[in-house]
């Protein structure tokens, strides 16, 4: 069991952390959650000991031992993938060096036969017999080949070495597991194969992640940073958004009565609970629901920006028609004979085998990159405005965050700007301070603003929730429900096109798949497993 005593934490006067105490029990999978900056990667550094707290401590029974996920790609660029992954049991990968050694010498004394036989008391203890295999099964699960097993991890691309990482994690069944946003750069299939290995995990998992339908998936409990203290909830991520919804609004109604209060809350949980059976978890999940009360469940102090898109005209007719797309970018062709019309309503998602390609593609469509060959028309009656995932350029100069917001409105109100500023999270001081300090979060509200001040009927969107909190992200995954023109747009987050996307189109080396469908019911459907298992022979699969 993990245990955390009194632990507080401060960065000069500013103070993260004050007296937490919680108990972090094997079985459990806890969501960590809060604003950007609230501590979440921090916390779990403390826990793993690589930063040390102003006060207080961490307990871990003896014997216990943490694996954290490795955040460094290239801190293991000299060694092969197979003995990357091993070294996340540090321990048994010294015992199999080390025996190694020992049996290498020319001259093996009596003291190294001893010696060499205490190494093969650990090995059995450490299961280190099975280390390779178990190394290659993991690696397997999350999509990484044999053929790599044995190639130096300075020799895979990111998205294969984050991967390789995420199984140095995993490896040898640690005692607590600590992950900070596992199903970044992950593909589906990982992403999957990663729920239903923690869903079976039987010790002790502290997650970070962005990433909704996971923690939903995967978490028993929630622990929330707020008010400088960390707070464990039972549930997932949806029940504790319901849960603190509701606490806010009876808080907001100081004339009912707490046993309405208490009767009320009874009634959400049973709701839950049945919403719940059908979760690989329910059973367990639905016994700690039923012992909550009313007093376990406080408002949370976070706050959702207003974020809400207003299209000047409707589209016509003619939206966008795209005619045998090409593009090679470094020799490599990312874009072949590519074909596809947009219709009314239509808020597509766009997958493919790499993220260059829609990136590409919306780069083309928005003018920033000329195509090698092939048209794209866009119909008279649209505007277009465009969030790509790259936006360092649009905050090199030196203004205020004010100033940069109000050369992409009409009003001459500063008022209004302000206003508008603080809607979005940016208020009082915060909206003149400098655009070149603000964090990856805040430039994409900035940007999202934008965006919101166009009046553009066709929203172009290249992976909008990267930095955002969850409250940005439920915020603009809403506004995009209800935004009743065209959207386009790629996204990692699974929740964000399941209930964005009313049609899919995947990009494959060897043509596209276009379907009207939502995602999971396009994941699910046999047919288009057997398109997509014949598309991609051969090739990397898809990335989402």
């Amino acid at each position: 069991m993990l245990q955390v005593n009194n632990l507080s934490l401060l960065f000069g006067k500013r103070v993260l952390f004050k007296d937490v105490n919680i108990k972090f029990r094997p079985g459990n999978c806890y969501g960590l959650i809060g604003a950007n900056g609230a501590g979440k990667s921090t916390f779990l550094k403390i826990l793993s000991g690589e930063i040390e707290q102003t006060a207080g401590d961490v307990q871990v029974d003896k014997h216990e031992r943490i694996a954290i996920l490795s955040q460094d790609q290239y801190a293991f660029d000299e060694f092969d993938v197979i003995n990357t992954v091993i070294m996340g049991h540090k321990e048994l990968f010294d015992v199999l060096n080390e025996r190694t050694e020992i049996y290498a010498k020319d001259d093996f004394s009596d003291e190294d036969g001893i010696r060499a036989s205490e190494l093969e008391e650990l090995v059995e203890r450490f299961n280190g017999y099975d280390a390779e295999s178990d190394a290659a099964v993991l690696l397997k699960g999350l999509g990484i080949d044999d053929s790599l097993h044995n190639k130096k991890m300075k020799e895979l691309e990111g998205g294969e070495k984050v991967k390789v990482l995420l199984a140095q994690a995993l490896f040898g069944n640690p005692d607590i597991l600590l992950l900070d946003e596992p199903t970044n750069h992950l593909d589906i299939e990982s992403i999957t194969w990663l729920e239903d290995y923690l869903m079976n995990f039987k010790n002790t998992v502290i997650v970070v992640s962005h990433d909704r339908h996971f923690l939903n998936n995967v978490c028993t409990h929630i622990a929330d940073i707020d008010y400088q203290k960390i707070q464990i909830f039972v549930g997932n991520y949806e029940f504790w958004v319901q849960a603190s919804d509701l606490a806010m609004q009876q808080k907001r109604d100081e004339n009912k009565k707490v046993e309405d209060k208490r009767k009320e809350l009874k009634s959400f949980i049973e709701r839950f609970s049945s919403n719940a059976s059908k979760a690989r978890q329910a059973t367990s999940r639905k016994k700690l629901l039923e012992k909550l009360t009313l007093e376990d469940i406080k408002p949370s102090s976070r706050k959702y920006p207003f974020i809400e898109f207003k299209a000047e005209r409707e589209c016509g007719k003619i939206i966008l028609e795209v005619e045998n797309l090409n593009k090679t970018i470094d020799g490599v062709q990312v874009i072949k004979d590519l074909s596809f019309r947009v219709e009314n309503g239509d808020k597509i998602v766009f997958l493919a085998w790499s993220h260059v390609v829609q990136t590409t593609l919306f780069q083309i469509l928005t003018g920033e990159l000329k195509q090698d060959s092939g048209t794209f028309r866009w119909g008279e009656t649209i505007s277009t405005s465009y969030f790509p995932k790259e936006n360092s350029s649009y905050f090199e100069g030196d203004q205020s965050v004010l100033q940069w917001i109000r050369q992409f409105t009409d009003s001459k109100d500063e008022s209004y700007a302000r206003g508008f500023l603080g809607r979005m999270l940016f208020t009082g001081e915060e909206s003149l301070k400098s655009v070149k300090v603000l964090s990856g979060g805040e430039k994409v509200r900035c940007m999202i603003s934008r965006m919101m001040l166009s009046g553009s009927n066709t929203i172009i969107l290249d992976e909008p929730t990267n930095h955002l909190d969850l409250e940005a992200i439920t915020s603009l995954n809403n506004a995009l429900i209800k935004f009743p023109e065209v959207v386009l747009f790629t996204s990692h987050d699974f929740e964000f096109v399941e209930t964005v996307a009313n049609r899919i189109i995947e990009i494959t080396p060897e043509g596209i798949i276009d379907r009207r469908t939502n995602f999971e019911e396009y994941l699910a459907n046999d047919d288009i497993k057997a398109i997509r298992d014949k598309f991609y022979h051969g090739h990397k699969r898809l990335a989402l």
